[in-house]
């Protein structure tokens, strides 16, 4: 069959990129109502401290408006944690828009200041006087847990929210009871910071008449955070709030949540009978926004004398900062199910606590708990070929769930649908030359450098945020509309559901539109994560476009004088099949009497089992040992997504998260003084992002299986990179360190005074 131009499979460049380039993107700080005043946050200088404030002079400076304090936000509710344990409830700590008595973290919002300029609030904020009585914070999750450390919250002993577990213990410890042999690994994964392009933003309008507000936000779900300020926080109906979300430069899952100033706003603007904006600036952004990752964990695997995996035991210890953020405690816990990874492990236990630190809450970031899953496992997998003498790809292979086996049901109680993961491991390993490695290693130490080669091979699952609904339109000039509730942060959804719609319509994308963000416009919305929008979304606009495709031709048929099952549609118009006789999106919309509800057509769509991406990526590494410098060669990455709506987009969203992935693994992490709590990596003058010269030239191709349990077949792929990408780096580290020094441990970031040690302690201990 020819595919249709600009339809499924089609490398389609982004519509959505010319405007942007032009300079005519808007942004939420492009938003300037009248008469706008401007706001900012009062911090707290210190991790863990009790105040008193005092705002009394400030309020009194030139151009101040308004002054909010605890106190004054006292009769609001929390931000919530939307999740819970099923079976061991436990109670969330309070999470209040300004924190009232005591800080728990360098950071943590005393005051909110609204004045005419940002300069007047400035001044403000200098003025207020508080008198802080620093109390000892705890940092690190380790030394959380440790008898004696100083409590977040006296309501939670030993700074514990909840300490539970997965799997079956009796079954596992039987396993390791029978071992031939056990590997174990003790890996740090660090925390970091998201870090978009654009930093979160807030404009809250204020109509007294209608007792009704308007905020324009930089998010990636304008239904989740309205239902959440007015239900939780404001206590008010949801119909009093409109939100919109116009472009958003970057989201990872940061952006998904509420936060305290776009309540404080609202206060702000309904107090003022004024439009408010607050702008956060980078270091707003470094204490404020929800940061990711931070888990320590010891995972074990029982082997037998083959190399057969017999069991794995896991202890993850997942730090939540001083508050829980939406989803923070779900990531650790979510994650854990993802452990046994590609593998047939039938005896699985996990024991996860989430402790309570004197640091910014932490919560989903591009993975969300899979990326530290499958960091865990590929390292223990590499450390278990280690300790038999196997190969990396030779104990995988012979531990891989074969196709056969799908649907195959994790000891975790996952069910993966389909894969074959054998097949995208070597074509990976073909593509990178894995067999010559050894030659290029030799020329490499030749040179004075040594070479390292690991793989990674993942899985995820994807695809569950819920159930997303889409509305599609003819509109009067023969285009589409469409209005869905997911939120593009640079995606390129526009491009993307365009496609679905040209597969049926022959529309080129210039003629769809996309109407997402807006809560007045679009009834219902989920927002974006988790990889969702396609695997769900996407469902909904296809059948959506099917509905409204077939409605068209019902109306056509009377028209043309032909049976409806005649008709064909190409290019926005519908024809009699073999004839020319014809009639255009365009004069079918205008006709006198056509009943309006037969131009559209709404369909709904949930991927209750999700989807289960997977794949291998394969990096080489190049180290300098005399100065611990780390340089990729070659990066190799095939997937198995299910289908491809668009290659070019598919690419572009691996390559990002991929690099994410290679920051974390060589450059990226917070760092907290764990004297006082200060956050020592809080510009970018400490924390290291990639640059264009830290990124190899990707090798990127699919493996595709389709995806059983979805209609279109795809599996979600915006997260992937992210999580294959931590692990290759890292392996191929520690390959190139254990066969030239015997160092089979370094834990990310592996920057090069890391490596530079680690060599320099291991040819110390050699002499």
């Amino acid at each position: 069959m020819t595919p249709v131009k600009f339809g499924v499979g089609q490398s389609v460049v982004r519509k959505e990129d010319d405007p942007l380039i032009r300079g005519k993107g808007r942004y939420t700080d492009d938003h300037a109502p009248a008469g706008l005043l401007h706001a900012l946050v009062l911090r707290s200088p210190h991790a863990h401290a009790s105040f008193t404030i005092d705002v009394s002079k400030a309020r009194h400076l030139p151009g101040v408006a308004a002054i909010l304090t605890g106190e004054d936000t006292a009769d609001l509710g929390s931000l919530p944690c939307l999740f819970n344990l099923p079976d061991e409830p436990f109670t969330a700590p309070p999470y209040p828009i300004l924190a009232r008595d005591k800080a728990r973290h360098v950071g943590d919002a005393i005051a909110f200041v609204v004045a005419d300029s940002v300069d007047h609030a400035r001044d403000a904020i200098e003025a207020i006087d508080v008198k802080w009585q620093p109390l000892a914070p705890v940092i690190g999750a380790a030394n959380a847990i440790k008898p004696g450390a100083p409590l977040v919250w006296t309501e939670h002993p030993g700074n514990v929210l909840f300490d539970t577990s997965i799997g079956d213990k009796a079954k596992a410890a039987a396993a390791f009871k029978n071992a031939h042999a056990v590997a174990e690994v003790s890996i740090v994964n660090p925390r970091v910071v998201t870090n978009y392009m654009e930093t979160r933003a807030v404009v809250c309008e204020y109509d007294a008449k209608r007792d009704h507000f308007t905020m324009t936000i930089g998010s990636q779900g304008s239904h989740r955070l309205r239902d959440i300020l007015c239900q939780n926080v404001l206590n008010i109906p949801t119909d009093k709030m409109r939100v919109i979300a116009n472009d958003v430069g970057g989201g990872f899952g940061t952006k998904l949540f509420p936060y305290r100033e776009y309540a404080l706003a609202a206060v702000a603007s309904r107090k003022l009978r004024k439009s408010v904006k607050w702008v956060a600036d980078r270091a707003d952004h470094f204490l404020g926004d929800s940061q990711g990752r931070d888990n320590i964990t010891t995972a074990r695997m029982a082997l037998d004398k083959d190399g057969k995996f017999l069991g794995m035991d896991v202890d993850l210890v997942a730090d939540m900062g001083g508050y829980l953020s939406t989803f923070g405690p779900y990531i650790p816990h979510g994650g854990a199910g993802m452990l046994p990874g590609l593998y047939d492990i039938q005896a699985f236990y996990c024991r996860v606590r989430t402790v309570f630190t004197n640091t910014v809450p932490v919560d989903a970031y591009r993975g969300a708990g899979r990326p530290e899953a499958a960091y865990v496992v590929e390292r223990l997998v590499d450390a278990a070929a280690r300790k038999l003498g196997m190969s990396p790809d030779a104990i995988r292979r012979k531990n891989f769930i074969p196709p056969r086996a799908m649907p195959y049901k994790t000891a975790t109680g996952k069910v993966y649908d389909s894969g074959d993961f054998t097949a995208h491991m070597k074509r990976a390993q073909d593509i990178a030359q894995w067999k010559e490695f050894p030659k290029r290693a030799k020329a490499a130490k030749k040179a004075g450098l040594v070479r390292g080669i690991g793989m990674s091979t993942y899985v995820e699952v994807c695809g569950t945020m819920g159930e997303e609904t889409a509305d599609v339109r003819l509109d009067p000039n023969g285009d589409v509309t469409i209005l869905i509730g997911t939120q593009s942060t640079g995606q390129g959804h526009q491009t993307a559901y365009a496609q679905l719609v040209a597969e049926q319509f022959g529309l080129s994308p210039d003629r769809v539109h996309i109407v997402q963000g807006d809560t007045d416009r679009v009834a219902t919305g989920l927002g974006t994560g988790g990889s969702s929008s396609i695997p769900s979304g996407g469902v909904s606009v296809e059948r959506a476009t099917r509905k409204l495709g077939a409605r068209l031709k019902d109306i056509a048929a009377e028209v043309l004088e032909a049976g409806a099952g005649d008709l064909e549609i190409s290019n926005g118009t519908i024809r009699v099949a073999g004839t020319d006789r014809t009639i255009t999106f365009a004069d079918l919309a205008k006709r006198p009497g056509i009943d309006p509800s037969k131009l559209s057509a709404s369909e709904k769509f949930s991927s209750v089992d999700g989807t289960f991406p997977n794949g291998t990526h394969l990096a080489e590494v190049e180290i300098d040992p005399a100065t611990g410098v780390v340089r990729i060669m070659n990066y190799v990455i095939v997937d198995d997504f299910g289908a491809t709506l668009n290659p070019l987009l598919l690419e572009g969203q691996v390559h990002g998260g991929a690099a994410q992935g290679i920051g974390q693994a060589l450059m990226e992490q917070a760092v907290y003084d764990p004297e006082d709590g200060q956050l020592v990596t809080g510009t970018f003058m400490d924390y290291a992002l990639p640059r264009a010269a830290d990124a190899p030239s990707f090798i990127f191709e699919t493996h595709n299986i389709p995806c059983a349990t979805n209609p279109l077949g795809v599996k979600g792929a915006g997260e992937a990179g992210s999580i294959g990408s931590c692990a290759a780096v890292v392996n191929a580290i520690i390959e190139g360190l254990s066969r030239e020094y015997g160092i089979e441990h370094i834990d990310m970031p592996a920057t090069a005074e890391r490596v530079w040690m680690a060599i320099n302690q291991s040819q110390q201990r050699a002499r």
